[in-house]
């Protein structure tokens, strides 16, 4: 009968319809929940971010042969590279990126930890490179990247996947796509055992010049490295605030981010200084500028031996 015919036809369609919408659902569900899509054929996952650095082992090896012999000789005794690297390894290859943990770090962090010489400790934030330019020429200070595991890692890439051969190197996911991936990890992992170390007076440089404030608590100083300082062995810090020579000065020690700081770290029994454009940071600055007005107010700097 045509109207039946009819009627079954319109059943037929209408269960087509519902099934497409449920594939769609699907498939918006696993974007939604599972981030990184993975290619045809076994295919790593991809991502948005560069992926591992090419010759990575030899990277990590060569930095830290380099670093022993050059740096710190008396580390090359107790201090094995090749279980660096193997620890280091294992703790990312294999694995989905988005599931990185602190423990999946703590056989690296155990095996290439050392103590740091109690006021040697320099903390910094946004003012990376005029940090590492003053502890190279200074020699007086370090940073977590003039730790070995610091210097071994500062500027590569890293992540796994589950396909082999383990390790992505097409690209890696970035903090916006999931915040536990394994650089991400282990730079906050690493950050928290080198506030742990400090002792003594630890030195702290920011950057007045960032109209968004020197102080910021998103960044790894003000959400980790702050509350990881020991009262118990740290007898004071010195903030050092910086202002790019030429440029705006956006905020002064009084400067509300400044207080904010001093608010957070006095509540947890610190003693605390700052000091705008401590001079021997400033003074390295005018190397770069000599010539320039802000230098001249430091009429040392331009003395020659």
């Amino acid at each position: 009968m045509p109207g039946s015919r009819r009627r079954q036809r319109g059943v037929l369609l209408a269960g087509i319809a519902l099934l497409l919408a449920a594939l769609v659902l699907a498939v918006v569900l696993a974007s939604v929940f599972m981030p990184g899509r993975e290619a045809a054929g076994g295919q790593p996952l991809r991502w948005q971010d560069r992926g591992t650095t090419r010759s990575l082992r030899e990277i990590v090896l060569g930095r830290c042969y380099s670093y022993l012999a050059g740096r710190r000789p008396a580390l090359g005794r107790d201090t094995d590279c090749l279980k660096i690297w193997e620890s280091f390894k294992y703790a990312f290859i294999y694995k989905n990126p988005c599931n990185t943990t602190a423990e999946d770090y703590q056989p690296l962090m155990e095996l290439a930890g050392y103590p740091i010489p109690c006021n040697k400790s320099l903390f910094w934030s946004k003012t990376n490179d005029l940090a590492h330019r003053y502890t190279k020429s200074s020699h007086s200070f370090l940073t977590l990247e003039d730790s070995l595991l610091g210097y071994i890692f500062d500027g590569v890439s890293w992540c796994g996947d589950p396909s082999a051969p383990g390790i992505n190197y097409e690209s890696c996911p970035k903090r916006s796509e999931c915040e536990s991936n394994p650089v991400s990890v282990f730079w906050k992992t690493a950050s928290k055992r080198f506030a742990e170390a400090a002792c003594g007076v630890v030195q702290v440089m920011l950057n007045g010049s960032i109209e968004a404030g020197a102080f910021r608590s998103s960044s790894i100083f003000g959400s980790i490295e702050v509350f990881n300082l020991n009262p118990n062995k740290v007898s004071e810090i010195q903030i050092w605030l910086m202002h790019d020579i030429g440029g705006p000065q956006s905020e002064s020690c009084s400067g509300h981010s400044i207080q904010r700081l001093k608010r957070i770290l006095e509540e947890r029994n610190f003693t605390i200084t700052c000091e705008d454009n401590y001079r021997p940071v400033q003074l390295l600055q005018c190397v770069r500028n000599p010539d320039h007005q802000d230098c001249r107010l430091c009429p040392s700097s331009m003395e020659t031996p």
